[in-house]
């Protein structure tokens, strides 16, 4: 058989079957018949994630064929889509209906269904997980039945983001609204004590805000500052944005790194699809060989567990490539990273390394223990199992979901 592996290369899959269905009913027949065959099924998307949230000794069905936009509800204001549509394919679409998706990931190349079983989430004080935008979910269950779970229905809250154990998603219904423009500036060398004294004021000043390091300064090398165009109070306030001066020309957040996979950064007005993610849909994403780590926070806590990352930056440095902060608006969803609060979420970007990595997750995790930090479950941790499930409060009533739904 050929070795499947993911988007990073880290993980190796066990299945030894992959399949790849053309439409939803042949996506029912396989996992009807690979469920009565007693193989259990997990679905892949873009393969970006970097746990083993996606493994399976069973049988793998890649959803990146069934990307298709079923339907487009103006009343409603929702839009009804396969689970394998990449964000920047559906975003593209949606703004040349005049619609638009509240916010994005940092990478567009993601499927709507990984990101939304996942928690994955864009930035901004009041931008919740992409998740939060599920109006409606239908999966493919273990007969082959599809399953809807809607909004504001017992065990909605459960069935969102459920890593893949309740089914695999075949539809997926979006809340949309009217498209918009948005502006992006990248600003040079914010002060760190700077920022951990204002956090809150400099993380809410615009539509979507993050903060990169590499923990090596005493500074955040670049912010990223994005805007809806029709915030004109706010487009006027960040010409001087807290005293910092705009990157003179286009930026990668890793400095070593060519800016042309990044979006257009110097203010100039576009649509919010080529806006929101940091990278263009054209181009390899992020880093391109990397593993990636990330914790969300009670935000307030988020000034302390910043210090205390930053107290251990030595240890950082060896595998460290960068650091982006972001926030992360309260949610209900039972496995999101800002359930019950609302969370600032502290990613690591590392070179692709994977013992040295997970030597040095225990490390950041052990000087945020006092936080109780959640893992976001499509990236590395080294949180033992039972930790990572405490972390999460309604986890028991999670695993009593998915039971209810195999049986």
């Amino acid at each position: 058989m050929t070795v499947e592996r993911n988007w990073a290369g880290n993980v190796e899959f066990r299945a030894s079957r992959l399949s790849r269905p053309q439409s939803v009913d042949e996506l029912q027949r396989l996992v009807a018949a690979a469920n009565a065959a007693g193989r259990p099924v997990k679905a892949l998307g873009t393969r970006h994630s970097f746990s083993t949230i996606a493994d399976t000794d069973g049988e793998l069905v890649s959803t990146v064929d069934l990307d298709g936009i079923v339907s487009i509800d103006r009343g409603e204001m929702t839009v009804t889509v396969e689970a394998g549509i990449r964000y920047g394919t559906l975003g593209s679409a949606l703004h040349d209906s005049g619609l638009a998706l509240a916010n994005l990931p940092s990478l567009p190349h993601i499927t709507v269904g990984g990101a939304v079983a996942t928690g994955t989430h864009g930035s901004g004080t009041t931008n919740q997980c992409l998740s939060a935008a599920v109006a409606a979910i239908e999966y493919v269950g273990v007969t082959g039945e599809l399953r809807r779970w809607e909004r504001g229905t017992s065990g909605f809250d459960g069935a969102v983001i459920a890593l893949g154990e309740i089914g695999v998603a075949a539809y997926i219904v979006l809340d949309v609204e009217p498209t918009f423009d948005v502006t992006q500036v990248v600003y040079r060398d914010l002060p760190f004590e700077t920022a951990l004294i204002q956090l809150d004021e400099i993380m809410g000043s615009a539509y979507s805000v993050s903060l990169f390091t590499d923990w090596q300064r005493d500074v955040f090398h670049q912010v990223w500052v994005k805007q809806r165009s029709s915030d004109r109070s706010t487009i006027e306030r960040t010409r001087g944005w807290f005293g910092l001066t705009p990157a003179a020309g286009s930026v990668h957040m890793v400095e070593s790194l060519s800016a042309e996979s990044c979006t257009a950064q110097h203010g100039e007005p576009g649509p919010w699809h080529e806006r929101l993610p940091h990278f263009r849909l054209e181009c390899t994403p992020s880093v391109g060989e990397e593993l990636q780590a990330e914790y969300f926070i009670d935000r307030v806590h988020g000034a302390e567990a910043l210090r205390r990352v930053d107290a251990i930056a030595g240890e950082l440095e060896p595998v460290l490539l960068v650091s982006e902060i972001r926030t992360v608006a309260r949610d209900e969803l039972w496995l999101s990273g800002a359930f019950g609060h609302d969370a600032l979420a502290i990613h690591f970007t590392f070179a692709n390394d994977q013992p040295s990595v997970m030597a040095t997750l225990r490390r950041v995790e052990s000087v945020l223990a006092e936080f109780e930090p959640r893992p976001h479950l499509g990236k590395l941790t080294a949180m033992a199992p039972g930790v990572v499930q405490a972390r999460f409060p309604r986890y028991a009533d999670f695993a009593a979901l998915v039971d209810a739904e195999r049986s």
